[in-house]
C-alpha cells in the first residue's frame, strides 16, 4: 500500500520522551497510511535499543556518532525515498514529517494536518500550534526569516519590548493571533510537514548546520521554489522543548554558528559592507561570550529560539 506519510524522528538521549512520542504517533487515528523512521544519533541512554525492542514496526537507523540534526533527518528522508528529484517509486510517501522526540501528538493531529495540506494545495510546508507543558505557546512554531533587520530587533531586545508591533515583533510573529491560520516564513522543525514535491524541488536539508537553523534554511529554499508555508492552529501538539539540546553543552555556540551560516548563505551578498561587518562581528562576539561561559561554567542558559 502506498504511504501517505513518512515520519522521521531524529533522537539523541531522550529515551523516555521518545517512547511517549512514539506511543502517541502509533495511537493516531484517521484514514491514512504512515511509517516511522527513528534516526538515533549515538544516544548513550538506550534509546536505540528501546526502539528496537518496544517498537519493532518502526524503521531504525542507529548512528555510531552524533552527526547532527539535519544529517540525521536526511538519513530518514532518504530511507523513505525523498531526494532532489521526485522518485517514481510508489513507496515514496506523499508527505514527509520531521518530528522531534520531545513532542506528543493528540490522536487526530496527523489526520488534521494532512487534511489541512489537502485544503491548501499551494502549501509546501505546514506546522501546528505547539504548546509547552504549561500550556503556553512555543513561540518558535511560527517564524519570520532572520533578516539583518529582524535579527537586529531581536538582539537589542525590541522584539521583547514591543511584541505586538508588526515591525519589531516579526522574529516570532508575536503580533499575530495564535488561533488564526497564517501564512508565515517558517515553522519549526519540531513538527514540520513537507510535501514531497517541495522536497523534490528544494532538495534535502543543508548539512552545514548542526542543530539550529536548518529548518529555517529549508523553509527559505522551499519558499524560493514557489511554495507557501502555513501555521495551522487547529491542531495542537505538546512540545517539551530543548530536550536534546540540554544534552549538548555546545548548543548555544551552535546557535550562533547557525546564525552566521544562514546570514552568509542568504543575505551577505546583498548587504552593504559596513552592515556586513557589524553583523558578522556581532555574531562572533556573542559566540565568543558563549565559549567563555562554557569554559567557566558547566551549566549555562540555552538561548530561546
Amino acid at each position: 500500500m502506498a504511504l501517505d506519510l513518512g515520519i522521521v524522528i531524529a533522537s539523541y538521549n531522550t529515551c523516555d520522551l521518545l517512547r511517549a512520542c512514539l506511543h502517541s504517533v502509533y495511537a493516531s487515528e484517521g484514514d491514512f497510511a504512515f511509517e516511522v523512521c527513528v534516526v538515533d544519533n549515538a544516544s548513550s541512554d538506550g534509546s536505540a535499543e528501546m526502539v528496537a525492542t518496544e517498537f519493532p514496526q518502526a524503521r531504525l537507523i542507529a548512528n555510531a556518532q552524533n552527526v547532527g540534526y539535519p544529517s540525521a533527518n536526511n538519513q530518514g528522508l532518504k530511507a523513505f525515498g525523498f531526494a532532489k528529484t521526485r522518485s517514481s517509486d510508489p513507496k515514496t510517501p506523499r508527505f514527509a514529517l520531521l518530528l522531534n522526540s520531545d513532542t506528543e501528538l493528540p490522536p487526530d493531529a496527523l489526520s488534521g494536518m494532512l487534511s489541512f495540506m489537502a485544503r491548501y494545495p499551494d502549501a509546501g510546508v505546514a506546522g501546528p500550534k505547539l504548546v509547552l507543558r504549561d500550556g503556553s505557546l512555543d513561540l518558535a512554531c511560527r517564524r519570520s526569516f532572520p533578516t539583518p533587520e529582524v535579527s537586529f530587533y531581536r538582539m537589542v531586545g525590541l522584539s521583547r519590548l514591543f511584541p505586538r508591533s508588526r515591525r519589531f515583533g516579526r522574529y516570532n510573529l508575536t503580533y499575530l493571533d495564535p488561533d488564526q491560520v497564517a501564512e508565515v516564513d517558517s515553522v519549526v522543525g519540531a513538527f514540520m510537514l513537507v510535501r514531497a514535491e517541495a522536497i523534490a524541488q528544494a532538495g534535502l536539508m543543508d548539512e552545514q548546520f548542526f542543530m539550529y537553523g536548518e529548518d529555517l534554511d529549508w523553509a527559505y529554499r522551499i519558499k524560493r521554489a514557489g511554495w507557501k508555508i502555513y501555521y495551522n492552529p487547529a491542531v495542537t501538539v505538546v512540545h517539551v522543548k530543548r530536550a536534546s539540546t540540554r544534552q549538548n553543552p555546545r548548543a548555544q555556540i551552535e546557535f550562533y554558528r547557525a546564525m552566521d551560516v544562514f546570514y552568509r548563505k542568504h543575505y551577505a551578498a546583498r548587504t552593504p559592507w559596513w552592515l556586513h561587518a557589524l553583523i558578522v562581528n556581532a555574531i562572533a562576539f556573542r559566540q565568543g561570550l558563549e565559549r567563555l561561559r562554557l569554559a567557566l561554567s558547566p551549566v549555562v542558559q540555552r538561548p530561546e529560539v
